[in-house]
């Protein structure tokens, strides 16, 4: 299958290249059963980073469009990518994701949606709130820096502690929906480890375009 021929042939020479180099909580990446790796997303390679830098086989969505070419989507289900219609609430994508956990698979997700084209995180759309919301899996939050994808760049990325939905439930706020809640701490999450990246590396990872007449 694709993804174990990325894994096995194609991550040492991957590996030589962005030379990876993990911070925080890497023992996250390591947790056995039914869990949520969520990520930043910038760059189409995101996922093979994460291939790169976690033991676990990783299962992911992406959009129903890429799967419209027949070699293309070929590729993508050997590498356990399956279709999601980002433009309606996917109840199929939905459950495929839950049945993933259920049965004590990794579920990677990217919840801005789309990728950032700016270097900095966009809002988070709430799909991966509401599958956290259904099961008891963890979240594990993952930033990688954009740096990672310049030319001749180091590959480095940080690993949060684990968000529990049961916890985030327990010190809801009377009046707040649990997918609202969920969504808001994986927003915050990911933006202390942005920060806390940013911290420990001494570079600024955000790479926001000067606003037209800033300054004048």
């Amino acid at each position: 299958m694709i993804y174990y021929f990325v894994r096995y042939c194609l991550k040492w020479l991957l590996w030589l290249i962005h030379r990876p180099k993990i911070y925080g909580k890497k023992e996250n990446l390591k947790l056995e059963g039914g869990v949520i790796f969520i990520c930043n997303h910038q760059n189409l390679l995101d996922p093979v980073m994460l291939l790169l830098t976690s033991p676990r086989v990783i299962h992911f969505m992406a959009k129903k469009e890429l799967f419209d070419n027949k070699l293309l989507g070929a590729l993508m289900r050997s590498a356990f990518v399956f279709p999601v219609n980002r433009r309606t609430a996917d109840i199929k994508a939905l459950k495929q994701a839950l049945a993933l956990l259920e049965e004590g698979h990794a579920f990677g997700i990217f919840p801005e949606g789309t990728r950032s084209v700016t270097g900095d995180m966009d809002e988070f759309e709430k799909g991966c709130a509401f599958i956290a919301a259904k099961t008891s899996a963890p979240i594990v939050p993952i930033f990688i820096s954009p740096s990672s994808y310049k030319f001749g760049g180091r590959l480095r990325l940080i690993v949060g502690d684990c968000i529990y939905a049961s916890e985030v439930k327990d010190a809801l706020p009377e009046g707040v929906k649990l997918v609202d809640a969920l969504n808001e701490r994986m927003e915050k999450d990911m933006h202390a480890l942005q920060a806390e990246l940013e911290r420990q590396t001494g570079i600024k990872l955000t790479a926001l375009p000067e606003k037209a007449g800033a300054g004048r």
